[in-house]
């Protein structure tokens, strides 16, 4: 066989190896920053759904308080994914992640710490400015390391670690809870802190950001978002937000409503139900965010998208309606797959539409800024069911997934490969 032959055969084996083999230690390195950042990102945030319930009794909040408490931490990190997005694209990805990853972890640990309502609302915003940043520069960072035909499902692989921080959260709760009381879980939080050593160690910059030819400015970066990508960035901002206000609107009040009695319109699970059974349906969520990636390889990320808010949409009735214990385990797997698993396709997507120079920012910008709009769904879940019930207010949100759907439907474009930097023009 001739020296070019051989090339040749050697190239074709490498196109058809799965996504995890021939990946250099750089690819790999890169991928577990972003995934046990992502991780112990939602560890830290989904640990104050695990306690509402005890943070309401032992503070003497109302539920719609408890529910502004964790909207003010999600319209933070609207904030944070903005500023923290800019930092990346200007000063590096990976110093953006590590200092998001310190502020979060720090601040999870203060809300233990919390006497009052106003207390427990200041420790949370910052908690939200920290995760705001985290998922910005570790996205970008994991797109422009990784080849273009495994993105999608090495992102999608990522996002899983949001099912597995979901899940750590109640574990976490389950053990800490009946022996340290709430607070105490809260105080668990500081582990993500030690992420960060092994990152400034062991975890290389991205070198497409080390590529560029230029930086662009604050000023610069707007215009180009909201001007020459604006009708896109619309459309990004409008079906992403809706996703999340179904989201969070159902997943922060989903171990409270759990736990709520039969005669109040809930299962009536105890604690430790209560978290065997979201641990359980994370297991659907993980399903779900690993194969949001292949099924978007072969039907597109349009099509998947709107298979996953449509199924949401029509799972979410269902599952109120269910009071059997075992088929509410089983069917809460189902709920999570869909209601879940469509974060995968988020960052593929955003990031095959924006250019290097204002990549993580544009990133940072959609998901954040809906991740902060979507904030009032926890308060508007929480300040409806004191007089509507929670069962049925959560019906609210399968129409936030409905109308997702629809917009991805009619406006958004099917995504494809990366921008090269080149491409841009400031006026």
């Amino acid at each position: 066989m001739s020296k070019p032959e051989l090339i040749n055969e050697i190239e074709a084996e490498k196109k058809a190896l799965p996504w995890y083999r021939g990946a250099s230690k750089s690819q790999w390195q890169t991928f577990w920053a972003a995934f046990l950042g992502w991780t112990l990102d939602v560890m830290d945030l989904m640990l104050y759904s695990m306690v509402i319930v005890y943070v309401i009794q032992d503070l003497q909040l109302t539920k719609s308080v408890a529910g502004m408490v964790a909207s003010l931490g999600l319209l933070a990190s609207s904030f944070g994914g903005i500023v923290f997005g800019f930092v990346a694209d200007k000063w590096g990805r990976k110093k953006s992640m590590m200092w998001s990853i310190l502020i979060y972890s720090g601040a999870t640990v203060l809300c233990g710490f919390s006497e009052t309502a106003t207390q427990l609302m200041m420790f949370r915003v910052l908690v939200g400015l920290g995760m705001g940043g985290e998922w910005s520069a570790g996205a970008a960072l994991v797109i422009e390391t990784w080849p273009a035909k495994h993105r999608t499902v090495v992102m999608a692989f990522v996002q899983s670690g949001f099912a597995v921080g979901y899940a750590l959260a109640a574990l976490v709760a389950a053990i800490i809870i009946p022996i340290f009381g709430w607070r105490g879980v809260f105080f668990v939080g500081v582990l993500p802190a030690l992420l960060t050593l092994w990152i400034r160690k062991h975890t290389p910059e991205s070198q497409m950001w080390k590529d560029q030819s230029q930086r662009l400015s604050a000023k610069e970066t707007t215009k180009l978002l909201f001007g020459s990508y604006g009708a896109i960035t619309l459309v990004c901002l409008l079906f992403t937000m809706f996703a999340m206000l179904g989201y969070w609107g159902l997943f922060t009040w989903l171990p409270t409503y759990l736990s709520t009695p039969l005669e109040d319109g809930g299962p009536g699970l105890n604690v430790i139900k209560t978290s065997a059974w979201v641990i359980v349906s994370q297991i659907g969520a993980w399903l779900g965010y690993i194969l949001f990636g292949f099924m978007a390889n072969k039907i597109g990320k349009k099509s998947t998208f709107v298979l996953y808010f449509a199924m949401s949409a029509l799972a979410v009735p269902l599952y109120l309606l269910i009071k059997n214990e075992v088929i509410l385990l089983f069917f809460g797997m189902i709920v999570a797959f869909f209601g879940t698993g469509y974060h995968s396709g988020f960052a593929p997507t955003f990031s095959s539409l924006y250019p290097t120079e204002i990549r993580a920012t544009a990133q940072g910008v959609i998901y954040n800024v809906s991740r902060g709009i979507s904030a009032f769904a926890p308060f508007i879940i929480g300040y409806m069911a004191m007089t509507k019930g929670l069962s049925a207010t959560l019906l609210l949100t399968a129409g936030f997934f409905a109308t997702s759907a629809l917009i991805v439907l009619f406006f958004l474009k099917e995504p494809k490969g990366l921008i090269d930097e080149t491409d841009i023009k400031i006026n």
